[in-house]
């Protein structure tokens, strides 16, 4: 089986490299992103394999069908990035649901410990022999209340770290995990009372239509004065401008973003040399209180073999026999339906 590896980097190589020999799958490595430009490098191959910043649209997935493409494997949980209804009758689709929760959750621990605590200030002015305590002040984690907006494998384990913290816990999700709310330190709440009650809010959601900046103008105004928010899922689910105008207000107290919603063309790369023309995210870095990683909580060594075991598995269990556990559409039955892009 040969696939067509798009948006590559070099820390995905040797684990694929490791996983795909053994399962007899060859891998070509195309650093370039998939997009309707790019789409005809897959030509010849049996399937392609991208990430979260690829664009696989109608007319890309049109074009992958017509050069006989027949498996489109994420190597990521999120599939916002794939129009899936359009996918189905026309491409198999595999994803990884879960690489390493621990790896996102515990970056979102970080960024929040980093900036409550002044870590990344106190870092710079040591390296000065700046040792003032001046403008570091921070506050305790215990006692404090956090939001955790989606309870799925990364919510649940980011909900755990809060709780070793002595943290509160009022969470929200349209489906509900079995035994999380136990009526004491983790609650599930409706949302507008998570907004209000919260001094910290998490996001650990997929981006749907329903989530599509969850965290906008109106949920910003309901929150308590000097809220922390946090987004280590994805870019989209925060309208960035209304963030950065309840920051300016001093409404928003700090934010720790790890994903961007016009992230695409920018992370990953390094645009060190070049002049920043996204006004808004320019002007959310420059911001004392917040923190911007280049969507790295996945970037693990036990993340990067979990996801590269994954994804050969899923291609090499279809192949064998015609069926993977993590396919997200396929296309034998009739009688399969799509809903919020995912087929059943």
């Amino acid at each position: 089986m040969k696939i067509a590896f798009f948006d590559a980097k070099p820390y995905d190589k040797p684990s694929f490299e490791k996983y795909g020999e053994q399962a007899g799958i060859s891998f070509k490595y195309f650093e370039t992103k998939l997009n309707e430009d790019t789409v005809d490098l897959a030509q010849g191959y049996d399937g392609v394999c991208v990430f979260v910043n690829d664009t696989v649209n109608a007319a890309v997935i049109d074009r992958l069908a017509e050069m006989g493409v027949r498996y489109l494997a994420l190597r990521c949980a999120g599939f916002n990035n794939v129009d899936m209804k359009h996918a189905f009758g026309k491409l198999h689709v595999f994803h990884v649901p879960a690489y390493s929760p621990y790896a996102v959750a515990e970056h979102t621990m970080a960024l929040l410990l980093t900036s409550i605590r002044r870590i990344h200030k106190a870092y710079i002015r040591s390296k000065d022999f700046n040792f003032s305590l001046s403008g570091l002040t921070g506050f305790d984690l215990y006692g404090k209340t956090v939001g955790v907006i989606g309870t799925g494998r990364i919510g649940r384990v980011f909900v755990d770290i809060c709780r070793g913290f002595g943290m509160k816990v009022l969470a929200y999700d349209k489906y509900p995990a079995a035994g999380l709310d136990n009526g004491d330190t983790v609650r599930y709440v409706a949302l507008d009372e998570l907004f209000r009650e919260s001094d910290i809010i998490s996001l650990h959601c997929p981006l749907t239509e329903d989530t599509y900046h969850v965290i906008d103008e109106k949920a910003l105004a309901q929150c308590k004065k000097g809220v922390v928010i946090l987004n280590t899922s994805r870019g989209a689910l925060v309208d960035a401008e209304a963030l950065l105008s309840a920051i300016k207000s001093r409404q928003v107290g700090a934010a720790c973003l790890d994903v961007y919603e016009e992230e695409s063309d920018l992370f990953f790369e390094d645009n060190s040399g070049h002049i920043m023309e996204d006004d808004t995210l320019a002007r959310l870095i420059s911001m004392p209180n917040v923190l911007v990683t280049s969507h790295q909580a996945f970037l693990t060594e036990e993340a990067l073999e979990n996801i590269a075991e994954t994804t050969v598995q899923n291609l090499l269990s279809f192949a064998q026999n015609g069926q993977c556990e993590n396919e997200l559409c396929w296309k034998e039955s009739s009688a399969q339906r799509c809903e919020n892009g995912k087929c059943f």
